[in-house]
């Protein structure tokens, strides 16, 4: 039958969709398949339950039916989609004559196996049109739901699973070719609601979403921004409303415009300012009953009982005490009829959570707090300035720095810059300590070092509880050493700034687990702290850790500094211990035995990293102080065997180069198999008794061949060790390499830069490339810190279902700036991630998908990412991990020849696991630990947090209202 052209159809469209249920487990088995998927439930009927009413629609048959709704980005109602659920009981088929076919189960083969049949020839099929199809494919996965993928897996456009009662469901990012208007960027089958799958949405007892207050409190950190960012998009992810309390408590006390709800886009470009947005300042009135009478009452008006609070151990004391005094709060608030008994309902319990704000890094049970690198960097900064002056006029500077309780700034300054002393209020010198630092000083001065560097804590004390002031220390300088002296005090300048790459990493990652911990607590938590330990996001009772810290003060006051060490943690004694060692030079105290006394060489192998040379100096140091001779091998392996480029190190010679980046010695990525023989024959002629390698992926293989050498050559059967540095952190046996560091910092600040072009062209796009080789822990954390719209890394690879995704979410994203400010957007590339998808083909394909409404750029900031200035992370993580190799070889010096060829742990990787520092051997690394092919770890630490980033960049989708 034909049709006029000007007669219309009399179809619009599909109304719903009716599956039916044989049992009731499936029935609610298949509503839960489909809301994960994202759709809504917008109707329940149940026979059963006496206040349903049955409709005209409802099936006679159906003993329960449930409506799902997904809304289409599309103002054209046809791509909208309904599903009906029913359950109807076998009884009730036989009842109305009805045979039941069974239900098509999903074949028991391997769904992408060679063998299995193509699902798409099934009946009974439904297939749904997505922009998501790797989000689809990973909950699914993430569900252990078996699913195949049209034509494959890694170039999947197409994926084909059963629901529960097997029914075949598809899914595609092919729109329907007859649809007239087209979806903006292809969201179909989820609503805009629900695009990040999260369909779960928290609720208050009265029903409405749950609603989660962040404030920041006491002295700002850097990095608190990064977590009232992470606080306010993971609330929104989760399905709740955030709300930002400015001023701190003293908003909390007025309420009324300072407390504000905060959208998606509210934060963004926040991860880049120094400070808090949200303000902080001192509230007396808070302090008093009154005050927080009025603070509840302000929450409560607000429908918010939840409080992420961000600052120091007094901050989050009072938050404890508000949260213990809530529910007389309450009562008081009605008896003086400020609110009635309906309102206070739904508000019986407060949740609280602390996140630890503070640049003294001052707070227990944490190895970190938000804003101390931040601090730290900022003070090594300072001091790596006056550096050059000092050593221009010969002259001598006593740097203050802050740090009342703690001396963790003094302590990690001093270790970073090299300094010749350093006050600390936990460790106060022995009596006479004015003769031994003068002694020290002496020393170093009379070595040939031409400027000297004194630090101490606003909080110094000696032995008696007395001050320890940086102008009495300027004075014994001057009088008993005749010493040019200046004072610097920092002050502030300490706290001002961005926040470094750490400390980005870890406000974000903590602000989102405090968002987890408000929706799975309950009346009987105890309110948590977020920490982070042995390198895991943790969560600690909030009073224990209060409690513990304010220890350390009162141990201090009744000169217990034993006990105020060991309440540190364990880190902060050693890094004391091995300030102490590289800094006595000819301390015979703490020498080595004249015939336990070795010579140590020491080469560089790979690219340079940040760290280098602070490894190198402190490994150097240390076997002086310890009656040790310290060699260095130039250029590597090449330099050894064709220029014989062996020198002793002194003193003098390696004091200096805490501070220095690239590599003073030299490196080169050759391996000593190029010519072994050569190798050994170096090593024999100057009797190595211990090797210590610094490098990446090189210096670990360079290992590896050495070691399976020693079987062939005696000169390798000597003690060695890979201390682990490359800006790729691709090695074995570590989490952390040196340089790593110090390349995010340098790439956080070109895209820094970057960004602030994009924005200030209001629509624009940078695909930025990142070094890190066939590992994406760079471009990953580095995503995470700058906020990049997309991370693309050689884990995951690139396929163009992936590209079509992200140019649609970067469509909708410029649709919905509407002329707001830190418009620009980044992604970060890998450079390995992709043969095919290179930087500029993306930045290319982006531009034409665009269609003039924005434009894109490439950025390759190529060797900048190796850094100029080591940070100070990677600097007090060289120094800890070099003293340690050097007591590793010290520990195995006694071992014969023979002994040390049977025993494969004398030739090992040391790496940081957690908080731990381990030595790993070398064999059982390339045996079960190694890519060789990718030259990475087969398993990476990182590769969790990818989600992370996609879901606080808005990549999984920016939800509904935000």
């Amino acid at each position: 039958m034909t049709t006029a052209p000007e007669q219309k159809t009399l179809l619009s469209g599909v109304s719903f969709v009716s599956l039916v249920a044989p049992t009731e487990d499936l029935f609610y088995s298949t509503v839960e398949f489909y809301t994960d998927l994202g759709f809504k439930e917008t109707f329940v009927y149940d026979r059963t339950h006496p206040t349903t009413k049955r409709e005209v629609d409802h099936c006679l048959s159906s003993e329960k039916e449930t409506w799902l709704y997904s809304q289409s980005e599309s103002s054209n109602e046809s791509n909208d989609i309904s599903l009906k659920i029913r359950f109807v009981s076998d009884a009730v088929h036989h009842a109305h004559g009805i045979v039941r076919q069974d239900p098509q189960k999903p074949p028991e083969r391997t769904a992408n196996s060679k063998e299995s049949y193509d699902w798409r020839g099934s009946s009974q099929s439904i297939v749904l049109c997505t922009a998501f199809l790797p989000k689809i494919a990973a909950l699914l996965k993430s569900k252990n739901i078996l699913c195949q993928f049209q034509p494959s897996e890694r170039e999947a456009c197409e994926i084909y699973t059963h629901d529960p009662i097997g029914t075949l469901v598809g899914f595609t990012a092919k729109a329907n070719p007859f649809t007239r208007i087209r979806p903006t960027d292809g969201y179909l089958s989820m609503t805009k609601a629900e695009q990040m799958m999260e369909i779960s949405r928290p609720t208050t007892a009265g029903g409405k979403r749950k609603r989660i207050g962040v404030m920041t409190s006491g002295g700002d950190a850097p990095g608190m921004n990064a977590a009232v960012r992470a606080v306010v998009r993971m609330s929104i992810a989760k399905g709740c409303e955030a709300y930002a309390i400015y001023e701190g408590y003293e908003g909390l006390v007025k309420g009324g415009s300072l407390i504000k709800r905060m959208r998606w886009e509210d934060v963004r470009g926040w991860l880049s300012e120094g400070g808090t947005l949200i303000g902080t300042a001192r509230c007396k009135e808070f302090r008093e009953r009154a005050g927080r009478l009025a603070g509840a009452k302000n929450l409560i008006l607000n429908g918010i009982d939840a409080l992420i609070i961000c600052g120091g151990d007094g901050s989050l004391t009072g938050a404890d005490i508000f949260r213990s005094e809530w529910p007389g709060l309450l009562d008081e608030l009605v008896k003086k009829k400020e609110l009635t008994q309906e309102q206070i309902n739904p508000f019986q319990h407060l949740n609280i959570v602390g996140l630890v704000g503070s640049i003294d890094n001052d707070m227990s049970s944490t190895d970190a707090t938000i804003g101390a690198y931040s601090s730290l960097t900022r003070i090594c900064q300072a001091v790596d300035f006056i550096d050059a002056t000092a050593y221009s006029h010969s002259r001598a500077f006593v740097v203050e720095v802050m740090g009342r309780h703690c001396g963790w700034l003094a302590l990690m300054a001093g270790v970073s810059t090299g300094a010749d002393f350093v006050f600390l209020p936990e460790k106060p010198p022995a009596a006479g300590w004015e003769d031994e630092m003068c002694d020290i000083i002496a020393k170093h001065r009379k070595l040939g070092k031409r400027k000297t560097i004194v630090i101490v804590a606003e909080g110094a004390i000696d032995r008696d509880l007395k001050p320890v002031s940086a102008s009495y220390v300027k004075d014994i300088l001057v009088d008993k050493l005749g010493l040019d002296t200046r004072i610097t005090t920092l002050g502030h300048v300490q706290r001002g700034g961005t926040a470094c790459a750490y400390d980005r990493m870890l406000a974000t990652l903590q602000g989102v687990e405090a968002v987890e911990a408000v929706l799975e607590s309950t009346p009987e938590t105890p309110s948590p702290m977020i920490a982070i330990n042995e390198n895991k996001i943790t969560r600690k009772p909030l009073m224990d850790a209060v409690k513990l810290t304010q220890s350390v003060a009162a141990c201090i006051k009744n000169k217990d500094f034993e006990g105020a060490m060991e309440l540190r943690d364990a880190e902060f004694e050693e890094y004391h211990r091995a300030y102490m060692a590289t800094t006595k030079p000819e301390d015979l105290q703490v020498k080595a035995p004249v015939d336990k006394r070795m010579k140590i060489a020491i080469i560089h192998v790979g690219a340079p990293a940040g760290g280098m040379n602070a490894a190198t100096r402190a490994a150097a140091l240390y076997c002086l102080s310890r009656g040790h001779r310290p060699f260095a091998i130039h250029n590597g392996f090449p330099g050894l065997v064709r220029h014989d480029s062996v020198r002793e190190l002194t003193w003098l010679m390696v004091e200096a180069w805490a501070i220095r980046g690239g590599s003073e010695i030299g490196t080169n990525r050759s391996l000593p198999s190029e010519d072994m023989g050569m190798v050994a024959w170096y090593f024999q002629k100057y009797k190595f008794d211990g090797l210590l390698i610094i490098g990446g992926f090189e210096a670990y293989h360079a290992l590896t061949e050495l070691h399976q050498a020693r079987t062939s050559y005696p000169a390798f059967r000597i003690p060695m060790t890979c201390l682990p540095a490359t800006i790729s952190n691709n090695v074995p046996g570590t989490e952390f390499s040196i340089g790593s560091d110090t390349c995010l910092n340098a790439l956080i600040d070109y895209c820094d830069a970057i960004k602030q072009s994009a924005s200030a062209s209001r629509r624009r796009v940078f695909v930025v490339e990142c070094q890190g080789g066939r590992s994406g822990y760079v471009a990953t954390m580095a995503g995470l810190s700058v906020g990049a719209l997309a991370v693309y890394t050689p884990e995951e690879g690139i396929n163009i279902s992936m590209l079509q995704n992200d140019i649609g979410h970067l469509r909708e994203s410029f649709a919905n700036d509407k002329g707001m400010n830190r418009a620009g957007k980044l992604i970060l590339r890998n450079e390995k991630a992709s043969k095919t998808y290179t930087t500029e083909i993306i930045a290319d394909m982006i531009r034409e998908e665009a269609n003039g409404r924005f434009e894109s750029r490439t950025a390759i900031p190529g060797h900048v990412q190796q850094g100029g200035t080591p940070s100070p992370m990677d600097r007090v993580r060289a120094v800890r991990l070099a003293v340690r190799c050097i007591q590793f070889m010290e520990e195995n010096h006694e071992k014969t020849s023979q002994q040390i060829l049977e025993d494969a742990g004398t030739s090992a990787v040391i790496g940081i696991r957690g908080a731990s520092v381990v030595f790993t051997p070398v064999h059982d690394l390339k045996e079960g630990e190694t890519d060789w092919s990718s030259r990475r770890p087969r398993k990476a630490f990182w590769l969790d947090l990818r989600s992370i980033v996609d879901t606080l960049s808005g990549r999984m989708g920016e939800p509904q209202g935000s």
